[in-house]
């Protein structure tokens, strides 16, 4: 238990610039104390206890600002950054050393019972406010852009941006462990499609000039 607490303070730091020693990580990381609350009622939901489970839930809910289901399913390396506002569902899975970022909504658009919530593989970030919905999987390493609404499948080494998302896959590949945190660096995905019309337009414009 101690040692994935330091992990989890480690993780905090290597991630945020403003994190100034382990003792603050522990005190005042929002995020941070979400995830170990998670840890807690995630055992007692297993353990089919899950009234409990969700009162659990609902405390951290209250002291931290993040909604986290027992059910959801979460790996290593977890971080979110500021944390407040947001919302992970039940059937929600999480892969190792991802980072979610303040608004971000993991949630369902389904009312049947069974996996309705996204799955992010290892390394994914997700930017502030952005949604993910359904039963959808974000790839290895993708990166959703601020305020994004994802509703289909996203490709490993992707950018997702715009609403609703759309994917552009970059050529470069990362490592789970280092994070995509170029949160500045976005894909302008309307003026590339405008470019790409006004193109065909003048070559169009040309043939029938000739």
């Amino acid at each position: 238990m101690f040692s994935t607490i330091r992990n989890d303070i480690r993780v905090a730091m290597e991630r945020d610039p403003a994190a100034r020693n382990g003792l603050e990580v522990f005190l005042c990381y929002s995020g941070l104390h979400a995830v170990w609350g998670h840890r807690m009622s995630h055992w007692l939901w297993k353990h089919h206890f899950k009234l409990l489970a969700r009162c659990l839930s609902q405390i951290v809910r209250f002291f931290t600002g993040i909604e986290i289901h027992p059910g959801a399913k979460i790996g290593k390396g977890l971080f979110i950054d500021h944390g407040m506002g947001v919302v992970i569902g039940e059937t929600t899975e999480i892969g190792d050393n991802v980072t979610l970022f303040h608004g971000v909504t993991l949630g369902g658009v389904s009312m049947k019972k069974g996996k309705r919530h996204p799955t992010l593989e290892d390394g994914v970030v997700v930017g502030t406010g952005a949604k993910i919905l359904g039963a959808i999987t974000v790839g290895r390493c993708s990166r959703v852009g601020a305020n994004a609404v994802v509703i289909e499948d996203v490709p490993q080494d992707s950018v997702v941006v715009g609403i609703p998302g759309r994917v552009v896959e970059r050529k470069e590949h990362r490592q789970p462990g280092v994070p995509d945190l170029n949160h500045n660096k976005l894909p302008d995905t309307v003026s590339i499609r405008i470019d790409e019309i006004l193109s065909r337009l003048e070559k169009l414009e040309r043939r029938v000039a000739g």
